[in-house]
């Protein structure tokens, strides 16, 4: 008997595991049950590596030359520069849908009320914007407020970074710092009266002439072992036109998002990297960056990522310059990070990828939604309109206005893409650098991202649009704690609003059935003596 119950007492423990073993294959096997979940998938891939976040930089690493801020290379034109064929003369006289949504305008009325500019301190000096791009065309709406000071593609006339044959930067530089001097058109960049330094860092218009090269690729070009490779690529035929089509340019704006991904094509990490440190060198205080690479997420970072990465905090630490980049967009080399780790990314785009010293944007659509395009990523630091945007026509020697660009040698399509989400945020934070000029550039990213219109998430953000959607009006005027010296919140544990449980003594109630038994007892008693009185007078 005893051994009997023995092996009884071991078989209940046996049998529930056995039981949640079956329930885990049935989880796993099962089509419509719920899978692992995603913290248990995939751990070896992340052993030694790394995703969400680059390693950090070694301490005492020295930010790279700037180059000179001209050419490594020898480039010549291989397609040729956007073109403007109208049929008539017109402006699009309507207002972005962004820059009403974000209310620019009252944000302007604001800093002017505070400062007396919107875009200038207040000793005159005015804010400068530098804008790392495709270079920067002159433009009307921009007066005298633009300055090449640099270009890694060709020297050119009228000078360095002044030329946009791809027709990219001048868009970004407009979304910042237009100023039409017609009030009947909507359009207007968020800080009207900053200064833009144009750095030309990259072009697809240009490749490499190789009958006159003299001289080799610099270390980490694109060819480099260990270099990333990413974003998508195309060829445009040379001298495509827009058949008139109304605020178009064309031929070869090839994506929304100029990638560092051919290594034919002018521009690769390493000048980015150089054309970081020239603009800070040249004292800007906030840097557009609409151009990144995006490639595999291989758990490695290349030198000529490390250069940039170095080059980036130089800008911020040691220039206190602000420096906003676009997230980047989703293309053939570039997946979209949807897969179930949401910290292991399928992709990694730089320089967003240096969150800690950037600000990441990501674009939204009419809707307040990621646009579909704009990648997702732990390093999303917010984000802005870009989709449907209005922007300065980059033909050269036109004083119009552009709604549409020719992606690939297709058809028009709208002006799309977190590079102009991007540029909304680079000039907001001109704006604040004007209203708070003591601020440093990490207090001005920091500031940005306190005042977001954070999402419905766990900490206010997530890996679509980060901290929210921007909110210049917020960002001008809000008070944020950790300015003033107080410490950030914490969650703190608050007490429950029900009444403390009510534990009874339970020798009332047993009182209480006692008495109630006694009482029936004694009733049933009487009932009883009574009956059998009755019965006993009745017999005779």
């Amino acid at each position: 008997m005893g051994s009997s119950r023995a092996r009884g007492r071991l078989t209940g423990p046996v049998r529930r595991a056995s039981a949640v073993l079956l329930a885990a294959a049935i989880g796993v096997l099962a089509p419509g049950v719920t899978p692992i979940p995603a913290m248990a998938q995939d751990d070896a891939a992340d052993e030694g590596g790394f995703y969400a976040e680059p390693p950090p930089l070694p301490p005492g690493t020295q930010q790279p030359s700037d180059g000179g801020g001209t050419p490594q290379e020898t480039f010549a034109l291989d397609t040729e520069c956007v073109t403007r064929d109208l049929e008539e003369d017109f402006e699009l006289p309507d207002k972005p849908w962004g820059q009403q949504y974000l209310r620019i305008e009252q944000a302007q009325a604001l800093a002017r009320s505070s400062t007396g500019s919107a875009g200038k301190f207040r000793d005159g000096r005015r804010v400068k914007v530098a804008v790392i791009d495709t270079g920067v065309t002159p433009h009307p709406f921009l007066q005298d407020r633009l300055e090449g000071v640099g270009d890694y593609v060709k020297e050119v006339t009228p000078g360095p970074g002044l030329e946009d044959c791809d027709g990219h930067g001048t868009e970004v530089a407009g979304i910042i710092a237009a100023n039409p001097a017609d009030p009947d058109i909507g359009f207007m960049g968020v800080a009207p009266e900053a200064e833009i330094l144009s750095i030309r860092q990259s072009s697809q218009n240009y490749k490499k002439d190789t009958e006159q090269q003299n001289q080799p690729p610099p270390a980490g070009d694109g060819g480099e072992e260990g270099q990333p490779e990413g974003g998508e690529s195309s060829e445009l035929p040379a001298g495509g036109q827009t058949n008139g089509l109304r605020g178009s340019t064309g031929p070869a704006q090839e994506g929304p998002t100029r990638q560092l991904n051919d290594s034919e094509t002018a521009g690769n990490v390493d000048t980015l990297a150089q054309a970081v440190v020239l603009a800070a060198n040249s004292n800007v205080d906030v840097m557009n960056v609409s151009i990144n690479n995006c490639r595999e997420a291989t758990g490695q970072i290349s030198q000529p990522e490390r250069r940039l990465q170095a080059a980036v905090r130089y800008a911020v630490d040691v220039k206190d310059v602000v420096v906003v980049t676009a997230a980047g967009n989703t293309g053939e080399k570039c997946k979209q990070n949807d897969q179930l780790a949401p910290n292991k990314p399928r992709s990694v785009v730089t320089p967003p990828w240096f969150a800690e010293d950037v600000l990441s944007v990501a674009a939204v659509d009419e809707s307040g939604n990621a646009a579909p395009f704009s990648v997702h990523g732990p390093w999303v630091s917010v984000a802005a309109p870009g989709t449907k945007i209005i922007s300065l026509d980059p033909v050269k020697n036109s004083s119009k206005l552009a709604n549409q660009m020719v992606e690939g040698g297709g058809d028009p399509m709208p002006i799309q893409g977190t590079s102009f989400a991007a540029p909304y945020v680079a000039g907001l934070a001109a704006l604040v650098r004007t209203v708070h000029p003591d601020l440093t550039a990490r207090q001005v990213m920091r500031r940005i991202v306190s005042t977001a219109q954070h999402p419905a998430a766990p900490g206010g953000r997530d890996n679509f649009i980060g901290h929210g959607i921007i909110d210049p009006m917020a960002a001008l005027t809000s008070m944020v704690p950790e300015e003033e010296g107080v410490p950030p919140a914490q969650a703190k544990q608050l007490p429950s609003d029900m009444p403390p449980p009510n534990v009874r003594d339970p020798l009332p109630v047993i009182v209480a059935f006692a008495g109630a038994g006694g009482a029936v007892v004694a009733l049933l008693i009487a009932l009883f003596v009574v009956h059998t009185v009755r019965r006993n007078r009745r017999t005779p």
